[in-house]
Order: C-alpha cells, then sequence, then structure tokens
C-alpha cells in the first residue's frame, strides 16, 4: 500500500512511530545534530561565506573562537525550568545544551580577518581568501676568516 509521503517521510511516520517504536523515536529527538548548525559554505571571488543555522539562539548564546588554524563556533542554550503546576509535557523536541563546529581555515588565518555577523538566527561568517606567503629562501653564508 502506497501511503502519501511529503519530502520522502511519510506523513504518519511520527505518529506510529511513537508508539511502535519508542526507543527510535528518543534517540532522534535528543540527537541536536541533525537540526542545528546546518551551514551553507559559498566560495566568493575575495573569500567565503558560512550560513549557519542557529534557530531559537541568540547572539550572546553563540562564541565563535580562532585557534591553530580552526574556527570553532559554539551555541549553548539552557533548559528554562518552569512551573509544571498547569500541567506536565508529553512530549518535547526542543533542543537545550551545547553544539559546536569546527572548520580549518589555515594557519595563515589571523583573527581580526574574520567578520561574522548574527540575524534572524542566521550567524554569517566571513573569511578572506589568504595566499599562504611563500618562504624566501635566504643563501646562508659563513664568515671565512683569514
Amino acid at each position: 500500500m502506497l501511503m502519501p509521503s511529503i519530502f520522502g517521510e511519510s506523513l504518519f511516520d511520527d505518529f506510529f512511530e511513537d508508539f511502535a517504536r519508542p526507543i527510535r523515536s528518543v534517540a532522534k529527538i535528543n540527537n541536536p545534530v541533525g537540526n542545528v548548525m546546518r551551514t551553507d559554505v559559498k566560495e566568493c571571488d575575495n573569500g567565503y561565506q558560512l550560513d549557519i543555522d542557529l534557530p531559537g539562539y541568540d547572539k550572546k548564546d553563540v562564541q565563535a573562537k580562532l585557534k591553530d588554524g580552526y574556527l570553532t563556533i559554539t551555541a549553548s542554550t539552557k533548559d528554562e525550568k518552569k512551573d509544571e503546576s498547569d500541567g506536565k509535557y508529553i512530549r518535547r523536541e526542543r533542543y537545550y545544551g551545547t553544539c559546536s563546529r569546527r572548520f580549518y581555515v589555515g594557519e595563515h588565518m589571523e583573527l581580526e580577518d574574520i567578520k561574522a555577523k548574527f540575524e534572524n538566527g542566521i550567524l554569517r561568517v566571513t573569511i578572506p581568501k589568504k595566499e599562504a606567503k611563500p618562504q624566501i629562501e635566504k643563501d646562508m653564508f659563513i664568515n671565512i676568516e683569514g
């Protein structure tokens, strides 16, 4: 029997999966990798542009760090426990915790070269193209006295 689908998933997957395979359902919900920090990398004439999806995060929750040629983007959010006197959760799908991604940008990259802007849940990072400086060969002469 064919089931109607949208984007390759059955319309009834979420409904029946909770009853038939609860372990798989919990694993899917607790795995934030598929839901946050999806990244588009675009090469431009003068550099690279990274657009990183961070829905539900505030600017203060996002950090970008450059160390040893790696750009590390970290985002964290906390579970705000609220009074559940008016009811209890049956299902929770929102992710709380910390996630991060690392991108190799080159050891020659300086902190001042990288620009970042956070707007509408998207972190846009601009990384310029830099040519590695060629090493200049120097002739090393030993002074001969005499």
